[in-house]
């Protein structure tokens, strides 16, 4: 049998919705994404901004190389002069002679100053560049409209094609290797010192965020402590706070800390009252039960003088034996009362080696003399179960569970008593019946005091005030131990569990 769990339970925790995200994660989060930001947009001005530098000194030199080739290779005395064989011209330097659409003389100028020919298709691209005409008498400009990227199969290359004089056409290029170089290793700085950048602030945003929030922390921690504490009954101490660190009014967090103290301090003070309340109302029962024993006393000794020394007509004997009956009940009632009342002011048990089969066989024998309408069964294990408790208030509580369920219950109901260890090793005691069952919405308040099943009061008979499982669970709580509740119709289980540590503890000095 195992103990019902009161664990509360837990929201589902998903990385897709932002809202369940810890603040200092979204603050990372946020603040990381913004660097990304900043650093892409950087990163793309800085490459655009290289871009334009690198190509226009590209485009210097380009100019300078397609002046050279356009000079040497304008026709001189009616003769055409190969641009290749222009002077000044670097390595890497690509010039060609286009007539008519036709790729006369080509070529590509290696690192050793050696001309190397270019492919078929490479001389088709040529030949497809647009063209600009010299301006006779124009100094020579480093601005080039036409100036265009292809590929080749040697690589990329930046070309310009001017038209000289004769209506032939000069191409100039010059390799892009350089500029891609210098532009990649660029992308590449970049990249890496963004990565570092945005790794080293995220280590040290999250230490700052996490030394920033620590006041939310204790905040929390405060209000954990004060959630999990029993407020709705007994005197509860109220001394947690919140540091005087995170409740300093002049910032934001410590407003709400300062907040939080007071309101902690006016709940503190609701507590001492409501303390104070309950404890002259738990007096006042206790006195009042305690002064009630004596006249109930009287009424009864009474009774039984007038039923001894008086003849009585039917009616008489009737209206006597209806004032037995009801100051016999006032008489449970007060005894209840006073059991509570001392239970609520925490008196020791008086413990003592208690074997609880025997207590299960003595109980539930007086209760098959009681109502024999009902089907008593035992259910107890082959060697003795002794546990060091308070007997007299263990029987108590075996006779009121019996007692509730033959209470409640219509006759031929089968109530078995059952006693065993858990797989803890505490001590387990077990009242069930296949009655009617216990309403689900008079479940959860069962142990509450003057709670009934039936709300009227009910002026004869074999009436309830509804103490008895209240009583139950003050004897079991005071033991250390706890108590379930299973119902449904067809089955009623009443289970209590006493630790065996609390349950073999000494008892208490005085």
């Amino acid at each position: 049998m195992g103990k019902l769990s009161g664990a509360e339970p837990r929201s589902g925790h998903s990385w897709l919705h932002l809202d369940t995200w810890h603040l200092r994660t979204k603050l990372v989060a946020v603040t990381t994404l913004l660097l990304v930001g900043i650093c892409t947009v950087v990163g793309i001005l800085l490459y655009a901004a290289m871009d334009r530098v690198l190509t226009q000194q590209l485009d210097g030199q380009l100019a300078q190389a397609s002046r050279r080739a356009v000079e040497f290779g304008s026709p001189s005395g009616g003769l055409r002069r190969d641009p290749l064989d222009a002077p000044g011209q670097g390595a890497g330097t690509l010039n060609a002679r286009v007539s008519n659409g036709v790729l006369l003389t080509s070529g590509l100028r290696n690192g050793e100053g050696k001309i190397v020919s270019i492919t078929q298709s490479d001389a088709e691209a040529l030949a497809s560049l647009p063209v600009v005409s010299q301006t006779p008498g124009a100094p020579p400009s480093s601005e080039l409209p036409n100036a265009v990227d292809r590929r080749l199969s040697a690589g990329s290359f930046r070309l310009v094609a001017v038209q000289v004089a004769n209506g032939d056409v000069v191409v100039t290029g010059l390799p892009l290797a350089a500029v891609q170089a210098t532009l990649g290793s660029l992308v590449l700085t970049t990249v890496i010192v963004s990565l570092g950048g945005l790794v080293l602030v995220g280590l040290l945003g999250t230490i700052i965020i996490r030394r920033t929030m620590k006041p939310l922390d204790q905040l929390s921690q405060v209000a954990g402590q004060v959630a999990q504490l029993p407020l709705d009954a007994g005197e509860v101490a109220l001394a947690v706070r919140v540091p005087e660190a995170a409740a300093n009014p002049g910032t934001e967090v410590g407003q709400v800390g300062n907040a939080l103290n007071r309101m902690l301090d006016n709940v503190a003070g609701a507590l001492e009252a409501r303390q104070a309340s309950e404890m002259k109302v738990r007096q006042f029962v206790a006195d009042a039960s305690h002064e009630l024993r004596t006249p109930l006393t009287a009424i009864r000794g009474y009774t039984d003088m007038l039923r001894l020394t008086e003849r009585l007509s039917e009616q008489g004997a009737e209206s006597l034996g209806r004032v037995e009956t009801q100051s016999l009940r006032m008489s449970r009632l007060v005894e209840d009362l006073l059991t509570l009342a001392r239970l609520d002011e925490g008196q020791p048990l008086k413990r003592q080696p208690v074997d609880l089969t025997q207590l299960l066989v003595e109980t539930v024998t007086d209760q098959k003399v009681i109502a024999p309408d009902h089907v008593w069964r035992l259910d107890l294990p082959e060697e003795p179960l002794e546990i060091t408790a308070d007997g007299a208030k263990l029987h108590q509580v075996l006779v009121n569970l019996l007692s509730n369920a033959r209470k409640h219950t219509p006759a031929g109901t089968t109530v078995t008593a059952s006693a065993g260890r858990s797989a803890r090793g505490d001590a387990v005691l077990t009242v069930t019946d296949d009655g009617p069952g216990i309403p689900a919405d008079l479940q959860g308040a069962v142990f509450a005091r003057f709670t009934r099943a039936d709300k009227a009061r009910t002026a004869g008979g074999e009436g309830s005030a509804g103490l008895g499982l209240s009583i139950v669970d003050a004897i079991v709580k005071a033991h250390g131990g706890t108590i379930d509740l299973s119902s449904r119709p067809g089955r009623t289980e009443f289970a209590v569990y006493l630790p065996a540590a609390a349950a073999q503890a000494p008892a208490p000095a005085g």
